[in-house]
């Protein structure tokens, strides 16, 4: 399973409209989301050429990359975020709403199946060194030929644009006890992803998030959304009623669920008390 922790109004959303929001990893709570990587990986290539005496390459290559890092938000991914931990205190204190929202429990092998084209499903990785990284060597090799910063090559730019949507996957180490897995699109490199937009509204804000359709995506396998969720686990604080979670979900037409609801066993502490 892959459990998506989040409030009540997200829970309807994703049970009543069958509507899954992916929302700008630069707006999530690890600040060094994509930029990690992008860092990681201009160290790692110059570091190589360095090795190699390549000083002037490697002045482009990180002018390069820091021009990259300025428009960082026209290369932002959008995700929905799960974590390989059922009922976890630190998920409940960080993403269910303090442990008064609710969690949801997805087959990992169904979303598997069901993503493709634009959408793709990421295990998360925590880590800054990025040597082992395959678009090193395909950075240095382009690098050293001649006239490749000058003539704008485009494979350049391509490499470019891979380094951004492989950055969505590497989060900071000291993230690493979330065992995060994402659903993942990049919608600046993908003409195939043909969502379009929406914006929250809220008294802060105004946020950007693509939805995606899972009952569209659930029918593609011939699917329910009932047949995706393997598991509903009300929040170690929550004050949400059992049998009127039961009797929503019924009125939703999602009544094969019910007998899937349990209460959290967390102990965690209410923040109120």
């Amino acid at each position: 399973m892959l459990y998506h922790y989040t409030d009540f109004a997200a829970f309807d959303g994703i049970i009543r409209c069958a509507e899954l929001r992916l929302n700008n990893i630069l707006n999530m709570n690890d600040t060094s989301e994509m930029r990690l990587f992008m860092k990681g990986l201009c160290k790692a290539v110059t570091d190589r050429l360095r090795k190699e005496g390549e000083t002037e390459n490697i002045r482009k290559t990180q002018a390069f990359f820091q021009k990259e890092l300025k428009e960082e938000f026209h290369y932002s991914a959008y995700a929905a975020c799960f974590s390989k931990y059922r009922d976890d205190a630190s998920q409940w204190d960080r993403y269910g709403h303090s442990g008064q929202g609710v969690c949801i429990a997805f087959h990992e092998y169904l979303l598997h199946k069901m993503v493709g084209g634009a959408v793709s499903l990421q295990k998360v990785y925590y880590q800054k060194d990025m040597r082992g990284h395959r678009l090193v060597n395909d950075f240095y090799m382009l690098i050293r030929e001649p006239g490749c910063f000058s003539q704008n090559l485009p494979q350049l730019q391509d490499l470019m644009n891979d380094a951004w949507v492989q950055s969505a996957a590497y989060k900071h180490p000291s993230f690493a006890s979330e065992r995060e897995f994402r659903l993942v699109v990049s919608p600046f490199v993908s003409n195939e992803f043909a969502i379009e937009p929406r914006y929250h509204v809220s008294s802060e804000r105004i946020k950007k998030y693509y939805p995606l359709d899972l009952n569209r995506m659930c029918g593609k396998l011939n699917l329910q959304l009932s047949d995706l969720v393997g598991e509903i686990i009300i929040g170690p604080t929550s004050p949400q009623s059992l049998p009127i979670l039961q009797d929503y979900l019924a009125d939703c037409g999602l009544n094969i669920l019910r007998d899937r609801v349990h209460l959290s066993e967390c102990p965690l502490r209410n923040p109120t008390t």
